[in-house]
């Protein structure tokens, strides 16, 4: 016995319809092709199917038991043929983001929403963890995209890279809010609450100081500038913050102010290098880029470097 797919698709048609003309109609083929495929059907099987019941096809006890084993297999096929069409309109499909802390309170969840919106059946995976960690996932394939602090451990990623200019966040009480602009002069009797000695920005920091010969004094540590930002809002001092913390954060009690010389924060956004991108991910990571390109020192397209 050889049953063939469409055959019992056209059989399938019929119990739901009740009669040749409707299945016909729901399949897109004529009502002499149904018929056809009903008569193949019921000749390969040797079974009688349907009997006509005024103007009707019932179906007989053979054919409802057939029915029931055919219609997980009928709309098991109709789900895999919506899902393609809505992978081909970028409906459906996974969408993997990974990154580094102080981005993915905000910024991150806003692209996200943005990217949603016209696509109801998205699945999104989303996790904030420390750059090392997120460079691994995406290299493991756990995450197609990441958002990561410098610099990149293995030569098999691809990446974007971008500089964001930090600021010193602030109370609002705070008398140095006078200033536009704050230098190591300005702040050589504040507290200052810092990232971990291996962080960049604090490295970068320490070092300004050290050049102007002024002492830096350090009240609190951390390894959040999340963290970082709650202190400043209780008073406690004053914090070198990246934008994406700063911009997303609109609590009132505390201001930002340029610091010169300016200190910069170097990150990239992280592909594969041995995986193709989902074309989901692609569409993803060409608005990721272009909603980052602001925030770049220089205003300018984020260009891959590998």
């Amino acid at each position: 016995m050889r049953l063939r797919f469409r055959q019992l698709q056209a059989f399938h048609a019929i119990v739901e319809a009740g009669t040749v003309t409707g299945a016909a109609e729901a399949l897109g083929i004529s009502q002499p092709g149904i018929s056809n495929l009903l008569s193949q059907l019921e000749r390969e099987t040797g079974l009688t199917l349907f009997e006509r019941l005024h103007s009707r096809l019932v179906p007989t006890p053979e054919a409802e038991l057939l029915h029931r084993e055919v219609d997980t297999m009928v709309r098991g096929l109709d789900r895999v043929t919506q899902t393609v069409v809505d992978l081909q309109n970028k409906q459906a499909g996974q969408l993997q983001i990974a990154s580094q802390h102080s981005i993915s309170f905000g910024f991150v969840p806003k692209i996200i929403a943005e990217f949603s919106k016209n696509k109801p059946d998205m699945n999104i995976s989303f996790q904030s963890q420390y750059s090392s960690k997120i460079q691994e996932w995406v290299l493991s394939g756990l995450f197609e995209i990441g958002i990561t602090e410098m610099p990149i451990l293995y030569d098999t990623l691809h990446y974007f890279p971008l500089q964001v200019e930090t600021q010193i966040a602030l109370h609002r009480d705070n008398p140095l809010t006078r200033h536009d602009v704050l230098t190591p002069e300005r702040l050589k009797d504040a507290p200052f609450l810092v990232m971990g000695a291996d962080h960049i920005t604090q490295r970068r920091l320490r070092e300004t100081f050290e050049r102007a010969d002024i002492p830096m004094k350090a009240r609190v540590h951390s390894h959040l500038f999340k963290n970082l930002l709650a202190f400043v809002k209780e008073g406690m001092g004053v914090a070198l913050i990246d934008p994406f913390g700063l911009e997303f954060d609109h609590d009132t009690r505390f201001v930002a102010r340029r610091f010169e010389p300016p200190i910069m924060m170097d990150m990239a956004v992280i592909t594969s290098g041995t995986r193709p991108l989902s074309q989901l991910g692609k569409e993803f990571l060409a608005l990721l880029l272009a909603e980052l390109q602001p925030y770049t020192a220089e205003k300018r397209p984020i260009v891959r470097a590998r």
